[in-house]
């Protein structure tokens, strides 16, 4: 029986890398690779061009998916045209709770490898997430660290050079609008953006 990877950390703790890696590995043995994103993660593509990218320069072209479209219908037509042997979907967090529960059928045929953030900016659960933590064969934490030394834990959010803990959810962005910190540095930026 296949299994429901779920890998996951804070935002430059290398989760796109490491799915590419995968990706090439699985590849370097002869086996077809369904690469999928959620449609939401648009950074780096064109109307001609969508491709999973990671910090470090690594990027492979890769499937999109929306969030009411179907993983099962995707991998059907993956497989039929391609041939399918694994799954890896990037930013799994943005899947919807529907689309988590298709990943998980779809372990009866293929291992299905799930990288992405564990929480938001207000260090909750995003939904996918969750769903992936309810269901997965396999947790792994995917490891960075903060600018104190300490493991990262928290994808602070930066607007206008300041912390904030509201705004939307989704809020597309790089190491402009980010940074993986521990609880206590997010906490004490948060009280420096209160007092200025």
């Amino acid at each position: 029986m296949q299994r429901l990877y779920f890998k996951y950390g804070t935002m430059g703790s290398s989760k796109s890398a490491q799915a590419l890696m995968c990706k090439f590995n699985y590849e370097q043995k002869g086996m077809k690779v369904m690469l999928v994103k959620p449609s939401i993660d648009t950074r780096g593509d064109s109307d001609s061009e969508v491709k999973v990218r990671s910090r470090i320069g690594l990027s492979a072209d890769c499937e999109v998916i929306r969030a009411g479209e179907s993983f099962i219908e995707l991998y059907e037509k993956v497989k039929n045209t391609d041939g399918c042997d694994c799954i890896i979907v990037d930013e799994a967090q943005f899947c919807t709770t529907e689309q988590v529960d298709e990943l998980k059928q779809l372990t009866k045929f293929v291992p299905v490898l799930c990288y992405g953030l564990l929480n938001d900016f207000r260090c909750k659960l995003f939904k996918g997430s969750k769903r992936l933590v309810e269901l997965a064969d396999s947790l792994q934490e995917i490891k960075s660290v903060c600018r104190c030394g300490r493991k990262s834990t928290v994808n602070a959010r930066f607007i206008n050079g300041k912390c904030v803990d509201d705004g939307p959810i989704v809020f597309i962005g790089g190491d402009e609008s980010y940074e993986n910190m521990c609880y206590w540095c997010w906490k004490e930026e948060l009280e420096k953006a209160k007092r200025n």
